[in-house]
């Protein structure tokens, strides 16, 4: 039996189930919640969103995944763009997705395949990427949530605990995908998103400042003395400020420092703090002599290291693919190669985005087959892959992609560490980033700065 077919006859068992359920009435589409306001809450989104511009939820810096988010202020939630779905025809179910604009008109483009196909109406709402996470939180429970909806894979400690993610089946289908992706989206040994892309920071150089990239962080402080020492840039390495972690965090890793711990399992253990272990106090005091030998300075932040990159004003940077598109058109002569390593290699996060199933949801057989049969094809991850080029989670596209910037990118994560998924993680990234900045501003001594960071992420665990 080939898929169309098992999808066919999956759809009239479903309609069936649901026809049977409703007394035969056309199902009730989900409405969007009414504009409300969002609690506050711990920076999450690292990396995750990443970076301003990119991944996933990250730390007031560029979007890996997204980096962590600021904590939201009592500001309105965003309403979904969309408007409220007509009532279905006929039989019709609409199953609802929340997306954001980059991402959903890819999205849109199969919904015409799905209704002609089989009578499924998908209705995709767009919504910041930034808010959704605190739109579902909100509006699963009552009830007025999305059937499906996209986020990135750092959410996840905060949305299962709160019982509102819906586990994924993939079956054999699981070997169509990039093994580390699925990991990325797997909690309490359950599958619990669909992953599209993954994501991890590289490191930048300008060929025609630096012909060869440096492979370790003493050649690069070498390398950049020598260029501030010519005149021939105003920096060798830019690092974006303020307390920028997430690209700190392969620094870090180099000298053998981490952020949390792992038990027997091989599951995070937040009771094992990595801010002030000795690899991390290393990497802290690196950074501190960085600082004073002038090859780092304070208050450059995510726009103007790439600004500085791309007119020749510095030579080296740490960057995620979510910068490629403006530094191609800078017209740079750039090359990507591998974190720079201390006492081990340099270990850069590994996130991820992807798709999730509303536990909420009065349609989770639903969107649990669309998922499965719709989603997690090659047609629909490659129209993910194309309006936002970032490594794919579905090894075929993955490795259908010929271009060299993903490709070194690839070869720069394969020894990527996944940013922890756990809960705990929301209390690290704010006093992480302040020990950065402390450093950079040099107001505090680098020991003292991580030490007390460490207390802090320990204490804030403890009350949790």
């Amino acid at each position: 039996m080939n898929r169309r077919t098992w999808f066919a006859l999956s759809m009239i068992l479903i309609m069936a189930m649901l026809l049977a359920a409703c007394g035969g009435g056309a199902a009730e589409p989900t409405a969007a919640p009414e504009p409300t306001q969002a609690p506050a809450a711990a920076p999450a989104d690292t990396p995750t969103e990443a970076p301003a511009e990119a991944p996933t939820d990250t730390p007031v810096v560029e979007a890996p995944t997204e980096a962590p988010m600021e904590e939201p202020t009592e500001a309105p939630m965003e309403e979904p763009t969309a408007a409220p779905a007509q009532e279905a025809a006929g039989d019709m179910v609409t199953l609802t997705v929340w997306a954001d604009d980059t991402r959903a008109p890819a999205l849109n483009s199969f919904a015409p395949q799905l209704e002609a196909d089989y009578g499924v109406k998908l209705e995709v709402q767009e919504l910041a990427f930034g808010d959704i996470r605190d739109n579902v939180k909100l509006a699963a429970p009552a009830g007025e949530g999305p059937d499906l909806f996209i986020g990135a894979h750092d959410w996840i400690g905060e949305l299962y605990i709160n019982g509102l993610l819906a586990p994924i089946d993939l079956g054999d289908k699981a070997q169509e995908f990039f093994q580390p992706a699925l990991d990325l989206f797997t909690y309490d040994g359950q599958l619990v998103g669909l992953p599209y892309a993954t994501e991890n920071v590289a490191f930048f150089y300008n060929k025609d400042l630096v012909p060869e990239a440096p492979t370790t962080w003493d050649q690069v402080i070498e390398v950049s003395k020598q260029l501030q020492a010519d005149g021939t840039a105003t920096y060798g390495w830019a690092m974006q400020t303020p307390g920028d972690a997430y690209h700190f965090y392969p620094v870090m890793t180099a000298f053998g420092g981490y952020v949390f711990g792992t038990d027997a399992d091989g599951n995070w253990d937040p009771s094992d703090v990595g801010l002030d272990s000795e690899g991390s106090l290393a990497a802290a005091q690196f950074l501190d002599q960085a600082v004073k030998d002038g090859v780092l300075v304070d208050g450059v932040d995510w726009d103007t290291m790439h600004v500085l990159f791309e007119g020749g004003d510095a030579a080296m940077i740490i960057t995620g693919p979510w910068a490629l598109p403006r530094l191609r058109d800078a017209g740079i002569n750039y090359g990507i190669a591998n974190l720079p390593s201390a006492t081990q290699a340099g270990q850069p996060f590994l996130g991820g985005q992807g798709f999730f199933i509303n536990q909420f949801s009065d349609n989770k057989l639903l969107a649990q087959t669309v998922a499965t049969e719709l989603l997690a094809t090659p047609e629909v991850m490659q129209a993910m892959f194309d309006v936002d080029p970032r490594p794919s989670a579905y090894q075929s596209v993955r490795d259908g992609v010929d271009d060299p910037d993903f490709a070194a990118f690839a070869e720069a994560g394969a020894n990527a560490i996944p940013m922890p998924t756990i809960p705990e993680m929301s209390a690290v990234w704010g006093p992480w980033g302040d020990a950065i900045t402390l450093i950079f501003q040099q107001a505090e001594d680098p020991v003292a700065a991580f030490t007390n960071a460490a207390e802090q992420v320990r204490t804030a665990i403890e009350g949790s």
